[in-house]
């Protein structure tokens, strides 16, 4: 006796060779597999013209190769790099950003390594003092000692290195580090209740001047290293340093296709 499984292949009808070959080309074929996309790749991010004016986004800001890597390579991804890919501000140089490196009374002394990005632990300090304030740069700025512009920001607490920050400058200390220009913007934190209505370095107490000037005065005394600490400016004359950093920036590391004449 057959059962249901016997009838229904019994049913099922049988083809010959050729038909077997005509309902195979009939079947609609399987919808291909899209192949994996590359990953995006990368050199640099060029510049809009809104953040090279000052009046814009924060997008699109130029990453420049260190001088170390200015072969062309395939670079997968976007790498953010704090001293290119950050913009100085839109109110510049009123109000600028700031990437704080040493946190408050730090004798570590850490420092931007150019090449990669990174926070690099240069020295223990050698003389027996600490960072008074929060120590860091402006990104897109340049020295004549090749780095971006120094600033020391007055608040109330220390913060983590590698923090972004907006500072209003109201100073700039003029120094000689081993006869190089090495001048050192004095700034407060634009949201620090204590510090923001500070407008000029002559608001400051003296004390706290003296403070500034002695630390910098002794800090590589220990390693034998000539350091000549000369005036303190007002926020008048920080304006300048900071307009020429910027101006050094763009002369040496923003093509000339994306600059903006203002």
């Amino acid at each position: 006796m057959e059962g249901p499984i016997d009838q229904e292949v019994a049913a099922a009808p049988v083809l010959n060779g050729s038909a077997a070959a005509a309902a195979a080309v009939e079947q609609p074929a399987a919808p291909a597999v899209p192949a994996a996309a590359d990953p995006p790749r990368t050199l640099y991010r060029a510049p809009s013209r809104d953040n090279l004016s000052g009046g814009g986004s924060s997008t699109g800001m130029v990453r420049v190769p260190s001088n170390s890597n200015l072969e062309v390579v395939e670079v997968r991804g976007v790498a953010a790099h704090p001293w290119h890919d950050v913009p100085v501000g839109d109110k510049a140089p009123e109000v600028v950003n700031c990437i704080i490196e040493i946190p408050a009374n730090s004798k570590v002394k850490y420092e931007l390594d150019k090449d990669t990005g990174m926070l690099y632990v240069d020295r223990v300090l050698a003389s027996s003092v600490r960072y008074p304030h929060n120590y860091g740069f402006i990104p897109q700025t340049l020295c004549e000692d090749n780095d971006p512009l120094d600033v020391l920001v007055v608040m109330q607490s220390q913060v983590a290195p590698f923090s972004l920050m907006q500072v209003k400058p109201i100073g700039v200390l003029q120094m000689l580090d081993q006869g190089e220009r090495d001048d050192k913007i004095i700034a407060v934190h634009c949201h620090d209740p204590s510090y923001r209505n500070f407008n000029d370095i002559s608001e400051l107490p003296s004390h706290r001047l003296a403070e500034i000037r002695s630390f910098f005065e002794d800090y590589k005394k220990n390693e034998h290293k000539e350091v000549r600490v000369d005036e303190i400016l007002g926020a008048e004359e920080a304006a300048k340093v900071i307009e020429e950093a910027i101006q050094l920036y763009v002369d040496n590391y923003v093509p000339k296709k994306y600059r903006v004449n203002k």
